[in-house]
């Protein structure tokens, strides 16, 4: 099991991938059809994760204390939106929460927190606060300082055990310029 989530980890975080040039975003379906929703109408959202087979979509979200203020223990909350189930939302499993989609989160400074995902600590990103005031989480897109919008994981076939991972994609905005960056990447 541990070598699966590896395996699928690895490509969802680019690991040994070679680039394909950036291009306009496309609407992007499953592989049976269904049109992939965005997420609307979650004022703290910071990025989200999707992938194949269906419309499920796991949420990383900035976790506020009830003052309002940053949850330094746990600044981000992730969880699911299962759109496949009319839109509930549901928390990670535990598998899920420490072997795939959780993070490990490490305080630098009281606005400025490094994070990894469980599965693999060499992709590096940072929450942190931006020219707005606001949290952002930054990443490196297309080797440009980016605000991370989403993940998305092509998965064609395979079995549960070794799925067949087409291209893996970071879409975020590039910090300098405010447009649209992404990278797509081939296993």
């Amino acid at each position: 099991m541990e070598r699966f989530l590896f395996y699928v980890l690895a490509v969802l975080f680019l690991v040994g991938g070679s680039v394909l040039p950036a291009f306009s975003q496309e609407t992007l379906k499953t592989n049976q059809g269904q049109e992939l929703p965005s997420p609307k109408g979650i004022p703290n959202l910071l990025f989200y994760v999707q992938r194949d087979p269906n419309t499920n979509t796991i949420l990383y979200e900035l976790n506020l204390d009830s003052k309002g203020g940053l949850n330094e223990e746990e600044p981000v909350k992730i969880y699911w939106i299962r759109y496949a189930d009319g839109g509930k939302k549901q928390d990670l499993n535990f598998v899920q929460r420490k072997f795939a989609y959780g993070l490990d989160v490490r305080k630098i400074s009281a606005d400025k927190y490094e994070l990894t995902f469980v599965s693999y600590g060499k992709r590096t990103f940072y929450l942190q606060k931006g020219p707005d005031g606001k949290f952002h989480v930054y990443a490196s897109i297309n080797k440009k300082q980016a605000v991370l919008d989403r993940v998305f994981v092509r998965i064609e076939g395979g079995s549960f055990w070794v799925p067949n991972v087409v291209y893996a994609e970071f879409k975020g905005r590039d910090t300098a310029t405010g447009k649209e960056i992404v990278e797509r990447f081939k296993p």
